[in-house]
């Protein structure tokens, strides 16, 4: 019994998670259409979150604000928009009445608002302080490479220094992370700097994580920083507390993906921690307890992070600047899907987005405010895209029609949006069977009976 409450419980937390991520998401997509159509005198019909059948909802002058069957999105339906009929007689409050401009600006204003959100959201969490790994901003310089990864057969060595990869340059680790992650079980190219000497490595990328990110296998010089201390530990009774910075153990160096192995190696035997800690170095001595075949002493440890808090200003700036790597990003990614260097095994449906949702959401606020500003912007970029149900499809018809200063035919708009609707669904179909592989054991091929 208890099991099949436990299968409820984590089901809702799914259901939840999603209707909270895409309602505020949607609802500021639309809400972008509704306002720039209310300014340019467009009369709106209908504003729906969700399509199908209409659940329940009000009317307020002209409008039927309504909560639909199918909540995979929403709309919102302005008087003429869509008919195509030639003769017809125009209000003038009609889609159809106003100029291409003000029509352009309609259409864009979901995709606008996307977009608005993303930098509103990211700013507010760059006002309330938000802690992250100190390592993403450093210099790519190699700290610690992952045994039988990758990075190791190819030669790569600690202290090397990534300058370019596929012969895009990389500044930070973020950028490094960025450039890889996109490319599982792919060859690249890493151009590094080797005692003041310039050479380019070969490297073939593995999958990690069930979203197949790209994994090399090496990484930066990252601390290890004491999250918790457990009561009667030994390393409570040494005198380790939580933000302490370990810098050294017995004079060497060690980053975080050592740590664990250092203190593990060596049960019983005192070790020198060397500890930042308010701006002091102190020296400890730990001796790790034997558990088992191991030592441990007794932390909760996590990579090196900072607390950045901004005011306003600032704020907004640095959401900016984090929005425009984002859209980079997710710019790479989709022209990646079409060149085939990137997997779409790396593509999420609605299934991978309620996973990630809920997890967000367990994580907590601040990590639930950050993956709706990424979702968000995705959306808005997503939408610009020139397919004919898409805005970008309307927006790529009226730029074509500004420069021929002609409308299209309305059989060739019919045919637009038909062509547009088998690849929308196409699409959607995709996204959805993509996701339910990645539970199979063979992905694709357990589809394929032979």
């Amino acid at each position: 019994m208890s099991n099949i409450l436990n299968a409820v419980v984590s089901n809702a937390q799914y259901v939840i998670a999603f209707l909270i991520v895409f309602t505020v998401i949607v609802l500021a997509h639309e809400l972008g259409h509704f306002v720039a159509g209310k300014l340019m005198g467009i009369r709106v019909e209908v504003f729906s979150l969700g399509f199908g059948r209409r659940l329940f909802g009000f009317k307020r002058g002209h409008t039927d604000y309504r909560i639909s069957l199918l909540l995979m999105g929403g709309y919102v339906k302005f008087l003429g928009e869509g008919l195509m009929e030639p003769g017809r007689t125009l209000e003038p409050d009609d889609f159809m009445a106003k100029n291409r401009a003000q029509r352009f600006v309609v259409i864009a204003a979901g995709a606008f608002m996307n977009i608005v959100l993303a930098v509103v959201l990211l700013a507010g969490i760059n006002m309330s302080g938000v802690r992250v790994p100190r390592y993403q901003e450093q210099a790519p310089v190699i700290g610690w490479i992952d045994p039988g990864s990758p990075a190791e057969k190819s030669g790569l060595r600690p202290e090397d220094v990534l300058r370019r990869i596929n012969g895009r340059r990389v500044d930070t680790w973020a950028d490094v992370e960025l450039a890889v992650g996109i490319q599982p079980e792919k060859e690249i190219t890493i151009d590094i700097e080797r005692d003041g000497r310039n050479m380019p490595v070969k490297l073939t990328t593995e999958k990690r994580t069930r979203f197949e990110m790209g994994y090399a296998g090496f990484f930066g010089k990252i601390l290890t920083q004491i999250q918790a201390v457990l009561p009667g530990s030994p390393a409570e009774r040494a005198g380790v507390k939580p933000g302490d910075l370990i810098l050294r153990i017995d004079g060497r160096p060690v980053y975080f993906y050592s740590f664990i192995e250092v203190v593990e190696n060596n049960p019983g035997r005192a070790l020198e921690f060397e500890i930042a800690r308010g701006g002091d170095v102190l020296r400890l001595s730990v001796t790790p307890r034997r558990e088992g075949q191991v030592g441990k002493i007794g932390v909760l440890q996590a990579a090196e992070s900072v607390e950045k808090k901004f005011a306003f200003f600032p704020a907004i700036g640095q959401s900016v600047r984090d929005n425009l790597r984002l859209t980079t990003l997710v710019v790479r990614f989709l022209v990646g899907l079409f060149t085939g260097e990137v997997s779409t095994d790396q593509l999420g449906g609605p299934i991978a987005i309620a996973r990630v949702s809920r997890e967000t959401l367990r994580m907590g606020f601040g990590a639930l405010i950050g993956w709706i500003a990424f979702f968000s912007l995705q959306l808005g970029i997503i939408n610009l895209i020139p397919i004919p149900v898409l805005d970008g499809g309307q927006l790529f018809v009226l730029t074509l029609e500004s420069i021929l200063r002609r409308d299209f035919s309305p059989r060739l708009r019919r045919i637009w949006l038909q062509v547009g609707f088998l690849i929308f669904v196409f699409i959607i179909g995709f996204v959805i069977l993509n996701d339910i592989v990645k539970f199979l054991p063979n992905g694709w091929e357990s589809l394929w009976p032979f």
